[in-house]
């Protein structure tokens, strides 16, 4: 007898054509491997976009989560959610910080992460607050997200952007400094401490401590989107820890809580109590079921030291890259092989785009990002064999795309 194959189109009639979808629909998965409605398996390299910190179908995570469900899934804000307090006094433990605000979508902290930066300075009495933001930077598709993003391909069709924005290059203090000399309306930088869609172009350490000085000098608000490289994708619970400083607000979302939908803005005592009553809220942020699974992913991730594992595994495969590589690194085919953890990116001498399709050919999950680089966020959870088989899979695609005339 012979099986039933299912033809996955691209798009549907029926929903907005606003991916660019391969023509797969996944079924279920297990640990850090999914299969499609056609039983095809892959190795997920890409966690949803950082999203899977603990992988498919977890043997805690799940169970935890059904719990939740049988009890109650959302209640407003009208009324205190214990989850919520659990989950904020173990985000503050882990960040230094002091007090949190839940939302759903790290559009939605970072979000609200420029509406604290403005009230902060009204607040001052500055009528026009000014946000320092980063060439190559990524921070959502709203309005103001999307201003404080630099990519004119995204932001296209959508103007008028939102003002107040001041964009300086990556790494270079005396550029920041000179694009804010004397400009009493700077209320804030904002900045992730490594680039997602931009590229996964990470921020010098000494840059960091360098700003997070300035900041202090001049009572800026510090505010560092986590959003993608936070929640121990890079082997600290987030990514500026490297550097030894702490932010004034720290946007937070991804893999916060291993698929569910929760994202959080945690602050320092500098931005903590600026909102009030009234100020902000949101409708389904903080809920009991996610907050429920933002503890069980942290206690998950405490228990089976992934912080440990993502830093391990992840240099054991960058190394295991640099070496099938090696030879596009010499002649500068492939430019750079960067990003810290279990967060990499692949910058290759030409655009890439079409090794997405050609790694679910093989068997692989991995994305393509800044047009020319292949980004590698798998879940936390991953293992050296599997780190080994994503090298086996993924590199040969790459010398051969290399190799390739235009």
């Amino acid at each position: 007898m012979t099986a039933t194959r299912t033809f996955v189109e691209a798009a549907s009639p029926h929903v907005m054509n606003t991916y660019g979808r391969l023509p797969i629909a996944l079924s279920h998965g297990q640990g850090c491997r999914v299969w499609d409605v056609n039983g095809k398996c892959y190795l997920d390299a890409l966690g949803g976009i950082a999203v899977n910190t603990l992988g498919h179908n977890h043997p805690q995570l799940v169970p935890a989560l059904q719990d939740q469900i049988g009890k109650i899934i959302h209640s407003c804000n009208y009324y205190h959610v214990p989850n919520q307090e659990a989950l904020a006094k173990k985000l503050v433990e882990l960040s230094g910080m002091t007090n949190v605000f839940f939302c759903s979508t790290g559009l939605e902290a970072n979000e609200a992460a420029l509406k604290l930066a403005r009230k902060f300075g009204h607040d001052k009495g500055i009528d026009r607050p000014e946000i320092v933001v980063y060439e190559k930077a990524f921070h959502g598709r709203s309005i103001a997200t999307l201003s404080a993003t630099s990519n004119p391909k995204i932001q296209a069709g959508f103007g008028p952007l939102v003002e107040g924005f001041i964009r300086v290059p990556l790494n270079d203090i005396a550029a920041l400094k000179a694009a804010t000399q004397d400009n009493p309306n700077v209320v804030a930088v904002f900045f992730e401490a490594i680039q997602g869609e931009g590229g996964v172009n990470p921020m010098d350490l000494d840059y960091l401590r360098e700003l997070r000085t300035l900041c202090d000098e001049r009572h800026w608000l510090m505010m560092i989107d986590e959003v993608q490289c936070g929640m121990g994708r890079t082997g600290k619970w987030f990514a500026h820890q490297w550097a030894g400083i702490v932010p004034d607000v720290m946007p937070l979302a991804k893999g916060l809580g291993s698929g569910v939908p929760v994202g959080a803005v945690v602050a320092g005592p500098k931005a903590a109590h600026i909102f009030q009553p009234g100020n902000h809220g949101t409708t389904f942020g903080g809920n009991p079921l996610a907050t429920r699974a933002g503890v069980e992913t942290i206690r998950i991730m405490e228990e089976d030291n992934l912080l440990d594992n993502a830093a391990t595994v992840g240099t054991y495969l960058k190394k295991g890259l640099e070496t099938a590589l090696s030879a596009e690194l010499v002649s500068g085919a492939v430019k750079e092989i960067r990003g810290l953890g279990l967060m990499l990116g692949i910058d290759l001498s030409k655009p890439c785009g079409v090794l997405t399709q050609r790694a679910a050919d093989a068997g692989l999950l991995i994305s393509v990002t800044a047009d020319s680089v292949v980004r590698l966020v798998p879940p936390l959870i991953l293992t050296k064999v599997e780190a080994d088989e994503i090298v086996a899979l993924l590199c040969p695609l790459i010398s051969a795309l290399l190799k390739e005339t235009p």
